[in-house]
């Protein structure tokens, strides 16, 4: 039985190491990217393999209100879903859920100024705090009308068309900004020229895979410095596509062979990918873990301690929760940095982490831009998770090991990995493809 939103869930602890083979369903990332270019494109298509998950229910949610033609099919026993999108006018008024889902706070209002009608944007409490000021600001300086302030809740008054131009933004708290303008700009008038000025831009391969699926569309975009980005008014092509797995969520699964001296392998690990995921192989294997890839896919076999590391995480902060928990558990002092962004994510992951670990009886500092985790004898006790996936599967992590943690509210993973208590007591219990 599932527990209630706000329960405890008791993080059932390996008392041997795990063996298993793992399947995690589709890329978020690439299945709400890929929805909002099948939208936009000028010819229906099929998203195969595609996420089912919270956050893309609310990417289609948001493109249905919008007036796109979705058909989803049911959902596989992985978690994924078949999408056949079928392009048509964008109109108003209409509302638009995001919940907590960056992508859909983010990606979707370029759209709605492409839209005719007032498209009014709200989500859960959580969402209301997080930055939006870049992309509200961007469609202002383009001549778009928006209401409200930095944040949630907001409208967008769409006219049907976006002259386009240049535009000068600071990107600094998230690469979202940015791929939530490119995906749009090849439907602006005018097309579209980013500039963005201020501390180097977080989580790059997030722009890479953005940039890598619209060329996929035929959508060309010139990168004639690291901080500038131009697309020409142009054609979105559509096309049928295949979502690879979600790399970052094969993370703490990777995780639980490494604190329990297994092996886990993740099948249809892709040879080539733009996911910061795939960061995994060589994080884990400077950690200690034994690192494979093969037709099998990506195995990660552990024997002896787990070795601290001092890494820059800027271009994959999203695994630096599963980084943490695995580093409470080390022989030695871990140092992850370029990671300040965390703080505006579904929580402030950097203080989230600290705490939650320190209450455990870990050992566990802020830093200005990271945090550093030091070796500690943890105990039992509750795992706060904030609304924030990530820190859930964390709690489950540290749980491996240790006791008696009582991980809060475990279903905050349906945002992107629906079922993971079911999958996680499948994997301790000893099934090879949970």
């Amino acid at each position: 039985m599932s527990p209630s939103p706000q329960a405890h869930w008791a993080a059932p602890r390996a008392l041997e190491p795990i063996h298993a083979t793992v399947r995690v369903p589709g890329s978020k990332s690439a299945t709400n990217r890929a929805l909002i270019l099948a939208a936009l494109a000028d010819g229906a298509s099929t998203i195969y393999q595609a996420l089912d998950a919270r956050d893309t229910r609310l990417m289609a949610g948001a493109l249905r209100n919008l007036g796109i033609n979705l058909q989803v099919s049911d959902s596989s026993s992985v978690g994924n879903v078949n999408v056949n999108v079928a392009p048509g006018p964008l109109l108003g008024p209409a509302s638009i859920d995001v919940g907590l889902a960056g992508t859909v706070m983010r990606f979707v209002p370029p759209v709605a100024a492409l839209a005719v009608g007032d498209i009014a944007f709200d989500g859960d409490e959580g969402a209301r705090v997080r930055p939006m000021a870049t992309t509200l600001d961007a469609l202002r300086a383009l001549g778009v009308a928006v209401d409200g302030e930095k944040t949630l809740p907001f409208t967008v008054h769409g006219t049907g068309a976006v002259d386009g131009g240049e535009i000068i933004i600071d990107a600094s708290a998230s690469s979202q900004f940015v791929s939530a303008l490119l995906l749009t700009a090849a439907r602006f008038t005018n097309g579209l020229t980013i500039r963005h000025v201020g501390a180097p831009v977080p989580s790059q391969p997030h722009i890479d895979m953005t940039i890598a699926m619209l060329a996929e569309h035929g959508v060309v975009v010139n990168t004639p410095d690291a901080a500038t980005w131009h697309v020409s008014p142009q054609r979105i092509s559509p096309v049928d596509r295949t979502i690879e797995p979600d790399l970052s969520n094969a993370a703490p699964f990777l995780a639980a062979a490494m604190v329990t001296a297994g092996e886990v392998t993740i099948p249809d690990w892709p040879s080539h990918t733009t996911q910061a995921g795939d960061a995994l192989r060589d994080l884990l294997a400077a950690m200690g873990a034994s690192i494979s890839l093969d037709s099998h896919g990506l195995t990660c076999a552990m024997h002896g301690d787990i070795r601290g590391i001092d890494a820059d995480l800027r271009d994959v902060g999203e695994l630096t929760p599963t980084l943490a928990a695995i580093a409470s558990l080390a022989a030695t002092e871990s140092r992850f940095r370029g990671i300040g962004h965390l703080r505006g994510h579904e929580t402030d992951r950097l203080a989230a982490l600290v705490h939650e670990i320190n209450h455990l009886g870990g050992d566990a500092t802020e830093t200005d831009d990271g945090i550093i985790v030091r070796p500690s004898m943890l105990h039992a006790g509750n795992f706060s998770t904030y609304h924030d996936h990530r820190m859930a599967t964390a709690g489950a992590v540290i749980g491996l090991r240790v006791s008696g943690v009582e991980v809060e509210n475990i279903d905050t993973t349906s945002k992107t990995l629906p079922g993971f208590a079911a999958r996680w007591e499948s994997l301790v219990a000893g099934s090879t493809n949970p």
